[in-house]
């Protein structure tokens, strides 16, 4: 008797709905790997759904894929599972390099023992930098403040300022959509599906410039301690600023991404900001990545 065909590895249903929410779709299956008529039933159904393909066009000598016109050579898929990445410690304090000591020790240790809503009222009322006389809303945080999930951003643009909400607008819109590909959303009652979202700087930088080394410092301490209370079971770094904060790494982005690494026991990911995503649409290959390792080691499937 002849053995049951097994799944094409690329067919896994999560990592599709990661894909349909990134707006890759099946565009990034290799283009001779699946039968049309399976690769329509695996996809999301209902309005704006992408229909499924006729019959795959001849495949490129270089087994390239398609991606919304481009030629992007995928990773082999692996005839077997890989090992379990790599856990590197991430540090709880802002960079050293060339880095202002933090806000001085009577401050920090008041904000270690403040809960929710001192905490929020001191962030609003904070004027421990300049950013804090230029805003016109702190932007605190949003969620669920038992999140399994928590989300960290790196600063307030206009629109979050105008809003006093973190990641709203098409980065926003966006960032949902990544997250509801996990199962998760920024709205509602359970903490196993509501993440909690924040960002280092609770303050707009003027003109949405980078933030620099003295806002990150006095505000840091604040992230640290919405962390500590939330007890999220992962962090997810969206950002330069947000990845280099928790990490207290000076690496670019590309060489902390992909990474498990440990904030003080909680699992943590680093990945590209969907305002970068929007600006760098190839690259939403390289976040779908970072959402799987996400999600296997919020599963328990990593290191």
């Amino acid at each position: 008797m002849k053995a049951p065909a097994m799944p094409h590895p690329l067919l896994d249903p999560r990592r599709l709905a990661l894909l349909h929410a990134l707006g890759l779709d099946t565009a990034w299956v290799q283009r001779d790997a699946l039968d049309p008529a399976e690769l329509a039933a695996l996809l999301p159904a209902g309005p704006g759904a992408p229909a499924a393909r006729g019959a795959a066009p001849a495949r490129s000598p270089r087994g390239a894929v398609e991606a919304r016109g481009a030629e992007v050579v995928p990773p082999a898929p692996q005839a077997a599972p890989q090992a379990p990445p790599a856990v590197h410690a991430a540090a709880a304090r802002p960079l050293a390099h060339g880095a202002p000591a933090p806000m001085n020790e009577q401050r920090l240790q008041q904000v270690r023992a403040l809960d929710w809503e001192p905490l929020q009222a001191l962030a609003h009322d904070c004027r421990a930098c300049k950013l804090g006389s230029m805003r016109h809303r702190a932007v605190f945080g949003v969620g669920h403040p038992q999140a399994r999930v928590m989300v960290v951003g790196e600063a307030p643009g206009a629109e979050e300022d105008r809003l006093g909400e973190p990641f709203v607008g098409a980065a926003g819109k966006l960032l949902d959509n990544m997250l509801r590909a996990c199962g998760l959303s920024r709205a509602g009652e359970d903490p196993a599906r509501t993440v909690y979202i924040a960002n280092v700087i609770k303050c707009r930088p003027p003109g949405n410039r980078n933030p620099e080394p003295d806002e990150i410092a006095q505000c840091l301490p604040i992230l640290q301690r919405q962390i500590e209370l939330v007890r999220p079971r992962l962090l997810l770094a969206l950002g330069r600023f947000a990845a280099q904060a928790l990490t207290g790494s000076a690496e670019p982005i590309g060489r902390l991404r992909q990474r498990a690494w440990d904030w003080h026991g909680t699992p943590l990911v680093v990945s590209y900001h969907p305002a970068y995503l929007l600006r760098t649409p190839q690259d939403k290959a390289k976040a779908w990545a970072d959402l799987c390792l996400a999600q296997d080691l919020l599963e328990g499937r990593g290191a």
